[in-house]
C-alpha cells in the first residue's frame, strides 16, 4: 500500500494556496478547506474529522487553509502521525502587498476583506522542520505570476 500524504499549506489569504492545489494535487489528494463551509459551526473539529477519516481510508489530503501557527499545524501533524502519513509542508512566502493585490483580482466568495490578510500576517509563524514535517517547501510568486517551489 502506498503511504498517504498529509500536505499542509501555510500562507496568507491570496498567496496562491488553492491555485497550487488545483495545479498539483487535485487529481490525487482530498481537498480540505474551511472555506468550503464558511458558516459551519465546529469548523476546526469537523476539519480534523475529515482529515482523520481520509487518512484512515488511505487517501492523501491537502489542508488548504492559512494554518498560521505552530499550534494549529501541530494538531494536524498529530492526526497524520496516527495514520503514519507522510507530512509535507508548503510555506507560501508571499509579501502582504502581493496577497492584497492577488485578492483584489478575486470575485464573489473567493475574495476576502483585506483585514483578513493583515490579521493572518500578524499571526503567521514560518514553519520549520522541527515541527515534524517530513519535507518542507517554500512557494514564491515568480515575476510571470507563476508559483515557484523550492526546498525550504
Amino acid at each position: 500500500m502506498v503511504q498517504a500524504e498529509c500536505v499542509i499549506f501555510v500562507g496568507l489569504p491570496g498567496s496562491g494556496k488553492t491555485t497550487l492545489y488545483r495545479e498539483r494535487f487535485s487529481g490525487t489528494h482530498v481537498h480540505i478547506s474551511k472555506d468550503r463551509s464558511p458558516n459551519a459551526s465546529r469548523r476546526e473539529a469537523r476539519q480534523h474529522e475529515v482529515i482523520d477519516q481520509s487518512l484512515a481510508a488511505g487517501r492523501s489530503v491537502v489542508i488548504d487553509n492559512t494554518n498560521p501557527t505552530t499550534a494549529e499545524r501541530a494538531a494536524i501533524i498529530a492526526i497524520a502521525r496516527t495514520h503514519r502519513a507522510k507530512v509535507i509542508g508548503y510555506f507560501f512566502d508571499v509579501p502582504t502587498r502581493a496577497a492584497v493585490a492577488r485578492n483584489a483580482e478575486r470575485s464573489g466568495r473567493e475574495k476576502v476583506p483585506n483585514v483578513a490578510i493583515f490579521t493572518v500576517a500578524k499571526r503567521l509563524e514560518r514553519p520549520t522542520g522541527e515541527e515534524g514535517f517530513d519535507a518542507l517547501f517554500v512557494v514564491r510568486i515568480a515575476p510571470d505570476r507563476s508559483l515557484r517551489i523550492e526546498p525550504a
